[in-house]
């Protein structure tokens, strides 16, 4: 089984538990992260939809030019209907494998990629 660190399998968790089904609002999960990103001195930018509920994020780690940018979505189709083996809105670790709505897409990378840019941020406040 590949290992991921207790952070990323915490926010993984955590962004699983968002029932981010297309037809809802991201607005809470975007605001948890935005938080988390703000604990290690990231600025983010919530680009909200017209009426609110749903947003992007844009944050950016570092200074200069040049820089790698990563992309993800956070919506997930509808679970109605369909028989699943794990509850949908919980992370589920079983037989090796990670299960919940949105696991594989995408917000198994977009865990990695938050707690990626939480180290890079750890890593320049302290200097390093």
């Amino acid at each position: 089984m590949t290992q991921i660190t207790p952070r990323t399998r915490e926010i993984f968790a955590r962004l699983i538990g968002f029932d981010t089904v297309s037809a809802n609002p991201n607005i809470a999960l975007m605001d948890y992260v935005a938080g988390l990103l703000t604990e290690v001195g990231i600025a983010s930018t919530l680009i909200p939809d017209p009426a609110g509920g749903k947003a992007n994020l844009y944050a950016t780690v570092g200074q200069g030019s040049g820089g790698v940018m990563l992309s993800g979505h956070t919506d997930v189709v509808p679970v109605e209907g369909q028989a699943w083996s794990y509850p949908p809105f919980a992370l589920t670790e079983a037989d090796g494998r990670f299960y919940g709505r949105g696991a594989a897409d995408m917000k198994g990378f977009c865990a990695a990629a938050i707690a990626t840019m939480i180290t890079a941020g750890e890593r320049i406040k302290a200097g390093r």
